[in-house]
């Protein structure tokens, strides 16, 4: 069965970069032989950022354009400072960073509680859209986080009841023993028990 021959001009896009003239789609499909390298423009300044911006040791100098948004701070920031002095070879570096960014998130949710915003967590979660799309995993995440926390909270109540139970028993091991002693009654000597009563001269008896 022979194959029908597509008339590529009908194609929209095919052949954009065909003519010679179009730089730079062109020249980067040849550039072994140009002394410019397809670069046929003066390299705009870049930017100054007015803020920390971390940089990796694998360049010497920033991107053209930066983000500026938020620089590191805090807790997070220091860590990301850290992790940026090592390889991006190094898995240590991107570990790093991963927690950063965890701990970066428990730090908005403080800063908007100390701002008087309580952050709805669900919703910057995405929970509404998993529950949308994704309905088994939304429920699969909803038990394994529920499952969790019922045995983190179980294992909370049995230390408090260990701990309270140590504590009753250094209390009844300190206190002291009560010891009720018999007090008899005196003994007098015989010759005192059996002498007798003798009056004296001019008193009657």
């Amino acid at each position: 069965m022979a194959q029908a021959l597509v008339d590529t001009s009908t194609i929209p896009g095919w052949g954009v970069d065909t003519d010679p003239k179009n730089n730079p789609t062109y020249p980067m499909r040849h550039i072994e032989d140009q002394k410019t390298r397809g670069l046929t423009w003066h390299r705009p300044p870049l930017q100054e950022p007015q803020v920390e911006v971390l940089q990796s040791i694998e360049h010497n100098r920033l991107p053209a354009v930066v983000g500026t948004s938020t620089p590191p701070s805090g807790l997070s920031g220091a860590i990301r400072r850290y992790a940026f002095r090592r390889s991006e070879s190094d898995w240590w570096h991107w570990l790093l960073l991963m927690g950063a960014d965890r701990i970066n998130v428990v730090e908005g949710v403080i800063e908007d509680l100390a701002a008087g915003k309580v952050p709805n967590v669900p919703a910057e979660m995405g929970a509404k859209s998993e529950w949308q799309h994704n309905k088994n995993g939304f429920l699969l995440k909803a038990g394994a986080t529920l499952a969790i926390g019922a045995v983190l909270v179980a294992i909370v109540q049995a230390r408090r009841e260990d701990r309270a139970d140590e504590d009753e028993g250094e209390t009844i091991a300190a206190e002291p023993a009560h010891v009720t002693a018999r007090v008899d009654e005196p003994v007098l000597p015989a010759d005192l028990a059996t002498s007798q009563v003798v009056p004296l001269p001019g008193l009657d008896a």
